[in-house]
């Protein structure tokens, strides 16, 4: 790894609610607010910052838990911003806390978990179980 991060390091990701966020399955939008699938996606990018900052070139972020507490609504042209803050950083595993935002209400709040692995460790092991 690149270099070391510390337990409260932080990271801002603003994502602006569009029409390819919603709710939606097959096709058929069911609520015109922001899905907690696209949000995930978000999520999941904010704390990955982390990983671009520290990891080799022969490394890969692997995630490892995603937690969301979906609490409130961010609807279509909303900005929303995520900040993913240091929780632990041992050996290769990195966990972050975060809290969404639609200005000062707050979308969501829970942790992200990645493992920064040496790229021919993945392969080997995605090798291995997509041969089984």
């Amino acid at each position: 790894m690149k270099k070391k991060i510390n337990i409260g390091d932080v990271k801002i990701h603003r994502k602006k609610v569009s029409h390819d966020d919603l709710a939606s399955f097959n096709g058929e939008v069911v609520h015109a607010v922001c899905s907690t699938f696209a949000l995930a996606r978000e999520i999941e990018w904010t704390s990955r910052l982390f990983v671009l900052d520290i990891k080799e070139e022969d490394e890969e972020g692997v995630g490892t838990k995603l937690l969301i507490n979906h609490q409130s609504p961010a609807f279509m042209g909303d900005l929303v911003e995520i900040e993913a803050v240091v929780d632990s950083f041992s050996n290769n595993e990195l966990i972050c806390d975060y809290t969404a935002k639609v200005g000062e209400r707050v979308i969501a709040t829970g942790s992200t978990g990645q493992k920064i692995i040496k790229n021919k460790k993945i392969e080997k092991l995605f090798s291995k179980l997509n041969n089984e």
